[in-house]
């Protein structure tokens, strides 16, 4: 963290979260509804007749817009049962539909992270152009470990290193651009979920074993998995399993790096905590960079 905080040269700040709103792409069935109940909620109070709002939502909230991935969101299913992350499994006797219990996300909220933020510019990588959707193994869209090297060379920075928090820019984040969604149609914004939710391009499998070997500490990209997808395998989702089931690497999706990319901030100090939701599979927020 000390070494983190020398990043800071230019006294200058990106905020990495996207907006929360129900026409935002979500993976699968996910979506998200706010309503403010009342209008007012409440009141009034006193003299001055003081009225308040709240708001309600319903969500999958740890796991729509940029998400953090919590120790409890992904597992395998084994001979013993449902594993995920330290031997836990869905079966004991501390985990129900109600909370996960040491799965859950407020024990990293605990500590969070505060760490050098390590940007990868893939983009600029393979020539200035949004990477496309993989088909097979070895198209341009998947980044593998010689990539990640490559892009660290080519940017000038130190080495990926230990407890690093490294972040992948593939530009495919930009068909949902935050500074430009409220101004498309909703025939437009349909046509352009389709094609954000459709596949993504990102880590292969050698990258996230690279990362893995390098003891990094946080994933993350403006893509809505980080890794590859159609990955390089039969196993959908593998780099998932690879760190987090199995390293207790998490991961934090559709992240906003527009600023970091156009002041090629190549390294920050990153600042993010997860809410401390009890039980839950993971958390939304808004993570910092400070450069």
């Amino acid at each position: 963290m000390l070494k983190a905080i020398k990043l800071v040269k230019k006294g200058k700040v990106a905020t990495l979260g996207k907006v929360y709103q129900q026409d935002a792409p979500g993976f699968g069935t996910r979506g998200w509804r706010m309503i403010i109940p009342g209008l007012p909620t409440g009141g009034p109070f006193g003299k001055q007749e003081l009225v308040y709002n709240d708001e309600y939502v319903a969500t999958e909230i740890g796991q729509f817009g940029t998400q953090f991935d919590g120790p409890g969101h992904i597992g395998v299913i084994t001979s013993k049962g449902m594993f995920y992350y330290n031997g836990r499994y869905l079966h004991d006797k501390d985990v129900s539909s109600y909370g996960l219990g040491p799965l859950g996300v407020e024990h990293v909220g605990q500590v969070g992270f505060v760490c050098r933020g390590v940007l990868l510019d893939a983009v600029a990588l393979r020539g200035g152009k949004p990477l496309p959707v993989p088909k097979k193994a070895g198209d341009p869209g998947i980044i593998t470990d010689k990539d990640v090297q490559e892009m660290v060379k080519r940017q000038g920075i130190a080495p990926i290193g230990e407890g690093d928090c490294v972040f992948l820019h593939t530009g495919h984040g930009n068909i949902w651009d935050p500074k430009k969604w409220d101004s498309y149609s909703s025939d437009e914004k349909l046509k352009r979920i389709m094609s954000f939710n459709s596949g993504e391009p990102g880590f292969g499998i050698s990258a996230c074993e690279y990362l893995a070997a390098r003891k990094v500490a946080l994933t993350g990209a403006d893509t809505w998995a980080t890794e590859a997808v159609p990955g390089e395998g039969e196993q959908p989702f593998e780099c998932h399993i690879k760190l987090q089931t199995k390293r207790g690497i998490w991961n934090i999706e559709n992240l906003d790096l527009g600023q970091l990319v156009a002041d090629k901030a190549y390294e920050f100090l990153f600042a993010w905590s997860p809410l401390k939701m009890k039980g839950a599979t993971g958390s939304p927020g808004n993570p910092i960079a400070i450069y």
